[in-house]
């Protein structure tokens, strides 16, 4: 930026503020730049006051606006990025995620088992023991006994007899249970399957303690039931104390906004009292879950926009996950062809939603995984926007992880937001072939190139506490699509490294109707910045990943010093 346009956008900006005084609160200069604003890509600067970006430009277009009182970084040849949003995770669960099991390391059932009797041998008579992150897939050998390439509680229940274990799958789109949790649930050989969710059984028809989808829900009402016994003191501690480790965690990643892919009405009202109370570090984007009748209702009520909490988006899941062999799919699954997944939704349901979602003018985001989820969402928003008369809707689909070669330009023309996770190609392509075979996996598994050149928004995440909040870990598959083998999954979908920036920030600003206040650094808007050790544009490939955030700046304030904060 040339001195007459820095002197020009300062002379607006303070008009603005309606103050005379030139100096900055806060410089950062001597690094990288990356604006992801087109009209001036890179610079080597920039300089903020109060919230907002007053300048960018030069090292010695900031000379004149350091002042006495002005705070300075020194980047060192580091790079800084529009703070990084978080395009699809679960807030409150990744504090949630914090406080039991953490299961994702762990590679034989066994070792899960041991976890287990641990917390047991610790724990209260008859308190839930409760855990996260199991993958069958990851783990090194099939345990004895399982069905369908899952455990039996057997012996899980032999370590836990007297308490109740709830252990949720990565994907979140299944869970193992023990005998103690059925027997809360009333779960028997009599049993049905829920709708949308199955009960998996033995050859003798006993249930085997994995629970997919839906009925997740039957041990997940007996695990309420007792967690409605805490005090409203206890529960105020509990979900504050979820939601100061979901702000460290995504702080520390140099995440800066967060979309929050689904919150009852209860967990908003928390979230609207920590936004009084000034105490929430991390700007959050919340869409409701809820069913349709408490939507029709309640839903209007609750929008809001604030600097940190904005509510005008609704979510809907209709089917599940690919590793759960829930995602729904248009032809059976080639490792268990009796199953197309499951529709988790009823499609009138989603149909009806779409009418209270134009009526109160709300965004609808809905979790499609397989390729027949996908139809069906793109089908029924056609159809929806047609009726309506939608414009600039913005609706989403959530992860669109695989789609039939025919759906994938009808993104761009229906306007409908891909929002994906670049980490979950990287994560799930050891099984992918397997649960669909070569051929759909070659044109239709995390298309986000072929997404990208149709014109369609693409936006990244990491579905957290699904996968680590790490958005360096997803920007490298983003761009590599490497496997931990060295191999390459399907190389021609990856995105260049400047489009796989701007689908953690421009692209998930838009996706949230906030491109005009954040996602690129930009004289006047917000003073989000991530300060990362290197800059990723440039490293080779396989250092991409040794990558840290040094600082996370929120409004201005840096919120965390890798310095201070390790």
């Amino acid at each position: 930026m040339n001195g007459r346009i820095l002197l020009i956008a300062l002379l607006i900006f303070l008009a603005g503020c309606g103050g005379t005084d030139p100096g900055a609160d806060l410089v950062l200069r001597g690094g990288k730049v990356a604006t992801v604003n087109p009209d001036m890509p890179y610079a080597e600067a920039v300089a903020v006051r109060a919230d907002t970006i007053m300048a960018v430009g030069s090292a010695a277009d900031m000379e004149a606006l350091i002042g006495p009182a002005t705070t300075v970084i020194e980047l060192d040849g580091a790079l800084v990025t529009p703070g990084l949003i978080e395009g699809h995770g679960h807030y409150m669960s990744l504090g949630r995620a914090k406080m039991i099991l953490d299961l994702t390391e762990a590679r034989t059932w066994d070792e899960i088992v041991a976890m287990v009797e641990a917390a047991a041998a610790e724990a209260e008579p008859g308190e839930w023991i409760q855990g996260r992150g199991w993958h069958q897939e990851k783990w090194d050998e099939v345990p004895d006994g399982a069905v369908e390439g899952n455990p039996v509680h057997r012996s899980l229940s032999a370590v836990s007899p007297e308490n109740p274990v709830y252990l949720g799958h990565a994907s979140g789109h299944a869970a193992f249970v023990n005998a103690e949790a059925m027997r809360r649930a009333g779960i028997s050989v009599e049993t049905p399957n829920p709708d949308g969710g199955e009960i998996i059984k033995d050859m003798r028809g006993e249930p085997t303690g994995l629970l997919r989808e839906t009925a997740q829900g039957l041990v997940g009402r007996a695990l309420a039931e007792a967690e409605a016994e805490m005090t409203a003191e206890e529960r105020e501690e509990q979900n504050r104390t979820m939601a100061q480790l979901a702000a460290e965690e995504a702080l520390r990643h140099g995440i800066t906004s967060f979309h929050d892919a689904g919150s009852g009405f209860g967990t908003i009202d928390f979230l609207k009292q920590l936004n009084e109370e000034g105490a929430l570090p991390v700007r959050l984007y919340v869409m409701i879950r809820a069913g349709n009748d408490a939507l029709r209702e309640r839903a209007a009520d609750y929008r809001m926009e604030t600097p940190y909490l904005t509510v005008r988006s609704i979510k809907r899941t209709i089917d599940g996950a690919l590793g759960a062999h829930g995602a729904w799919l248009l032809e059976p699954y080639e490792d268990l062809p009796q199953s197309s997944g499951l529709n988790t939704s009823p499609m009138d349901e989603l149909e009806a939603l779409t009418d209270i979602a134009a009526d109160i003018g709300f965004q609808l985001n809905v979790h499609s995984i397989g390729d027949r989820a996908n139809r069906e969402s793109l089908d029924i928003f056609e159809k929806a926007f047609a009726e309506h008369g939608l414009e600039d809707h913005r609706w989403r689909i959530e992860h669109a992880q695989h789609l039939h070669p025919d759906d994938i330009p009808r993104f761009a023309a229906l306007g409908v937001i891909a929002s994906m996770q670049g980490i979950h190609a990287t994560s799930d392509a050891p099984w992918v072939l397997r649960r669909l075979g070569e051929e759909r996996a070659q044109t239709g598994a995390y298309m986000w190139q072929s997404l990208w050149k149709s014109g369609a928004v693409v936006t990244n995440g990491t579905d957290v506490p699904v996968e680590p909040i790490d958005p360096i870990s997803s920007y490298y598959a983003t761009v590599s699509r490497r496997l931990d083998d060295g191999s390459v999954f399907y190389a021609d979908e990856r995105l260049t490294r400047e489009q796989a920036l701007q689908s953690y920030t421009l692209n998930n600003a838009y996706a949230a109707f906030e491109e005009d206040s954040k996602g690129s650094i930009e004289v006047g808007k917000l003073a989000d910045l991530t300060v990362l050790s290197q800059d990723i544009l440039t490293v080779p490939e396989e250092d991409i990943r040794n990558t840290r955030v040094l600082y996370t700046i929120v409004g201005g304030e840096v919120r965390f010093d890798a310095m201070q904060d390790n």
